[in-house]
């Protein structure tokens, strides 16, 4: 079935995928229906071993600029225990390919969360990033008090979620929740570019190093170190270990093929 909120362009570069969030009258406000769209399409595309990375993006005036507050506003507690709407989150943060946000605009609120939810941001400098839920009675709550403060440090993140205060793309990056920011007409091109650059890698190499960074917010250094060494030596039983390593040898570009 087509997605009613979402783009698929397939291919935008070799093994790339770029899923465009559609709602622009509502600057891409994550409704129930979006988000279950980018849950069913990301899955697919996670499955697909002709795709090796996955660029999210909005336009160049909202990445998303938050939750749907229309769908939200008359809800209880209770329905918002029995929606379960954190759920798809969750399968979400379980994607094992590399997940490339392109910002351009608002990234606000669960727009904000999406993009910490990604693996990699690059930003245009329109960009703006914030958690202003406080101004609405309410908080985040698809991570942005625990994956800003991991990403910002104490301090910032207390501010903007308390204050509701946004970043700029500079601000962004000097605190390190981005990785780039660029002109408007080429935040996409260069998380395209970005995303080409990682796909071009051993998808295995790819997968089991974003499990091990994962990891490291997640258990001790120790536990995560095991997990590290793991993952290392469980690559040397792939083909691509041994083509990426005789590539070097001869001194020519390796062919990975994901086995």
């Amino acid at each position: 079935m087509t997605p009613e909120h979402l783009i698929v362009h397939q291919q935008p570069a070799p093994h790339v995928a770029h899923v465009q969030l559609h709602r622009p009258k509502e600057l891409n406000a994550l409704n129930l229906e979006l988000m279950g769209e980018l849950r069913d399409v990301l899955r697919q595309l996670d499955a697909d071993d002709q795709v090796r990375a996955i660029v999210i993006s909005g336009d160049e005036k909202a990445f998303a600029a938050g939750a749907d507050i229309k769908q939200m506003a008359d809800k209880t507690a209770i329905d918002m225990y029995n929606i379960d709407q954190f759920s798809t989150w969750d399968t979400i943060r379980r994607i094992k390919k590399p997940l490339i946000a392109a910002v351009s605009g608002f990234a606000l609120g669960g727009g904000c969360e999406l993009t910490m939810l990604c693996d990699l941001i690059i930003a245009s400098e329109t960009a703006r990033f914030g958690q202003p839920e406080i101004k609405l009675g309410i908080m985040p709550g698809a991570g942005g008090t625990q994956r800003l403060t991991r990403a910002v440090g104490k301090a910032l993140a207390m501010e903007m979620v308390l204050t509701g205060r946004l970043l700029t793309a500079e601000e962004a990056f000097q605190a390190g929740l981005i990785n780039k920011i660029v002109p408007v007409p080429l935040y996409l091109q260069e998380a395209v570019k970005m995303a080409a650059t990682i796909a071009s890698m051993s998808p295995l190499a790819v997968r089991m190093a974003k499990e091990a960074v994962l990891k490291s917010f997640d258990t001790t250094l120790d536990e995560g170190l095991q997990f590290e060494r793991k993952n290392f030596y469980l690559l040397f039983a792939t083909e691509d270990q041994k083509e990426g390593m005789q590539a070097f040898v001869e001194k020519r570009k390796p062919v990975f093929k994901g086995r």
